[in-house]
């Protein structure tokens, strides 16, 4: 089932008016924030908002935006994110933290390994689709725990208990192509594997309006750099 998968995923691949107040009660209703500007208006723009915010977190300069009460009460009417996540469940690696971003900005689908399937690509496609993102962006990151278990399958051959065997057969053919290149072959893999789900997203119609790229997020040094 999951090579089948592979395959045909290979193959297809608020306006807010202005509000004014008169002195209240403290009971009376909390007047809204004057709208927050919608996110980058184009794919470029947002890569560099998240890699922006992304140093800021790696330099320990986090600003932490987009948290108030206030927007968190406008958002509660619409959203309007400005790219699409496709990340690792891991817990080093929350794309919020890592990007520097609040509420409201992100749509985050988070799998082991990013791996998809058709849950992940309908998710990604609401937030191209239906909430018009430009940016699709797939992180994957050093060390992850999925890659880690499916290298130990090909160099041992035990099997795969449960549902895991689902993350190891989607993750091995990158294990397998980069198995004899040099380097450490677990980032290898890493760096393979979300470059191939970048490539299996790019090519399916359903995604075409966005821009859809990869990149790799380093635990060490907390920077998260592109992948060609």
């Amino acid at each position: 089932m999951a090579s089948n998968r592979r395959a045909f995923l290979t193959a297809t691949v608020t306006t807010v008016g202005t509000v004014t107040a008169t002195a209240a009660a403290s009971s009376a209703p909390a007047v809204p924030a004057p709208p927050r500007p919608h996110g980058p208006p184009t794919a470029r723009d947002a890569l560099a908002e998240l890699l922006a915010g992304n140093r800021r977190y790696a330099d320990g300069r986090p600003r932490h935006p987009d948290e108030s009460t206030a927007l968190r009460r406008r958002l509660a009417a619409g959203q309007h994110p400005f790219a699409v996540v496709v990340g690792c469940v891991d817990s080093r690696v929350p794309p919020e933290l890592v990007f520097d971003q609040g509420l409201g900005d992100l749509l985050c689908i988070r799998t082991a390994g990013e791996v998809l399937d058709e849950a992940v690509l309908a998710s990604i496609q609401y937030g191209v689709a239906e909430l018009r993102i430009p940016l699709v962006l797939v992180l994957g990151h050093e060390r992850c725990g999925a890659v880690a278990a499916t290298l130990d399958h090909l160099r041992t051959g035990a099997p795969v208990p449960g549902h895991l065997r689902l993350l190891v057969a989607e993750i091995a053919p990158a294990a397998r192509r980069t198995r004899a290149l040099p380097g450490d072959w677990a980032d290898n893999t890493v760096r393979a594997h979300a470059t191939w789900v970048r490539d299996a997203i790019r090519a399916d119609p359903s995604f075409a309006p966005a821009h859809i790229t990869a990149a790799r997020f380093d635990l060490d040094t907390g920077l998260v750099g592109l992948l060609p």
